[in-house]
């Protein structure tokens, strides 16, 4: 009886345990298709978002321009005849563009229609013009076809974002002006080149001539002075802390705020810097210099956290080998524990400088938001980055600047997966598993 019994009982507690089972497997197999579908929203998320930057930034990266037959007149470009570079730089170029437009449509008299036709080139056109004559002064009382911008209108209707087809009244052109382009087209006078401008080119209220040559480097002069600063004083750190400091309140004092420090809102690093730097200390607003200092005050937790997790990932028995050979502390540390782990300190510092490289809230406290026109040529002179730059493009009304926004968003995407590519490249290159 008691044999039946607990045959009966182990029976009924297979049959609740093969049920729990069944019941947990259902869950494991739901749990991982949640996880499946929350992965899959995600990358298509991504992936809509990626398109669509692409799809209205890659036309950035060409431009239209417009062939016109200039007339280098000498009583218009150098009166004296002297050919020096001042008389040749403060010509009125914009007069001889206006000319050869004249003589390519003769039938346009109006003034209004004029006006008109002087928007198919772009208004920094001239300087275009002018850099051809200082390039070459042979040219001056000649003539020669000359590629120029053209405005901002054309250069969007080329690129295919007017419906030509809708009422004259809806469009922003009228027919009068897409006849004209239609004419240039038609003698060879109307092509889409690569725009090398778009990189090397400076900040502009006109969509075709802004480019990011300015931002960029702002960025470049920022970062450096990030790096220069943030990595040998964080590397510095989280030595002494990993290696060397006692173990008290004071230091586990100071390695809370550190971890603190790292999930501080970025404007508040802005913030210290106006306050500091800026108004106290009295550093160029808008210089790279300043931008340089609060994002290393932003980055340095990042590497400090990093460089100790590297120094903790050296095993203990590196330390005593070293030890037990007659090898000093200061020698055990940096002839053997730093080597192993600056795989790990590199990593860090450059995933650092890619979240340097892509903020922009701080530096808008410090007045990196000015509108700079001039390519900065040191960490002293006004600059932008790249971040903010596409917040002011994000921000113009201009139809232009819409595909300008999203090809620098493409820049610094590049940039971005470059830094964090080599991040990843280096961990695998140099990490040694123990």
């Amino acid at each position: 009886m008691n044999s039946e019994a607990t045959h009966v009982l182990s029976r009924r507690t297979a049959d609740i345990v093969k049920a729990s089972l069944g019941r947990r497997h259902a869950a494991e197999r739901r749990f991982r298709l949640y996880g499946l579908m929350s992965i899959g929203a995600g990358i298509l998320m991504l992936v809509i978002l990626l398109v669509s930057i692409f799809g209205q930034g890659y036309r950035a990266f060409s431009q239209t321009y417009v062939g016109l037959d200039v007339s280098f007149d000498p009583a218009v470009i150098d009166p004296d005849g002297g050919r020096s570079p001042e008389a040749l730089a403060s010509a009125d170029y914009g007069a001889l563009l206006k000319r050869a437009l004249g003589e390519l449509f003769p039938d346009v008299t109006e003034r209004q229609d004029k006006r008109a036709l002087h928007r198919l080139i772009s208004a920094g056109a001239s300087y275009a013009v002018r850099d051809e004559i200082l390039a070459h002064p042979e040219l001056v009382g000649h003539s020669a076809r000359i590629w120029v911008a053209a405005g901002a209108d054309v250069d969007l209707l080329e690129k295919g974002y007017f419906d030509r087809s809708a009422a004259e009244a809806e469009r922003r052109m009228k027919d009068r002006e897409l006849a004209w382009v239609d004419r240039l087209k038609a003698e060879g006078r109307l092509e889409r080149r690569f725009n090398a401008k778009f990189f090397t080119a400076g900040d502009s209220r006109d969509p075709e001539q802004a480019g990011i040559g300015g931002a960029l480097m702002g960025s470049f002069y920022t970062v450096l002075v990030t790096l220069v600063l943030s990595l040998p004083i964080g590397v510095a750190a989280a030595i002494y802390l990993e290696e060397f400091a006692p173990r008290n309140h004071w230091v586990d004092f100071i390695e809370v705020n550190i971890n603190n420090l790292a999930a501080v809102p970025s404007i508040v690093f802005g913030l210290l810097g106006l306050a500091v730097f800026i108004n106290f200390l009295g550093v160029p607003r808008s210089s790279p210099l300043v931008g340089g200092l609060v994002l290393t005050l932003m980055t340095l937790p990042v590497i400090i956290i990093a460089a100790r997790s590297a120094l903790k990932a050296v095993p203990p028995s590196i330390r005593e080998a070293a030890m037990g050979v007659g090898a000093s502390p200061m020698q055990t540390v940096f002839h053997h524990v730093v080597p192993l782990a600056m795989p790990g300190m590199l990593t860090g510092a450059i995933i650092g400088m890619s979240r340097a490289l892509g903020e922009s809230a701080p530096l808008l406290m410090i007045g990196m938001v000015a509108f700079i026109v001039d390519i900065p040529h040191g960490i002293f002179d006004p600059a932008t980055v790249l971040p903010v730059q596409v917040y002011l493009w994000a921000d113009s009304p201009e139809r232009g600047f819409v595909e300008r926004t999203s090809a620098a968003i493409l820049v610094l995407l590049a940039f971005l997966i470059l830094m964090n590519g080599t991040a990843v490249y280096l961990r695998r290159r140099f990490e040694r598993r123990w």
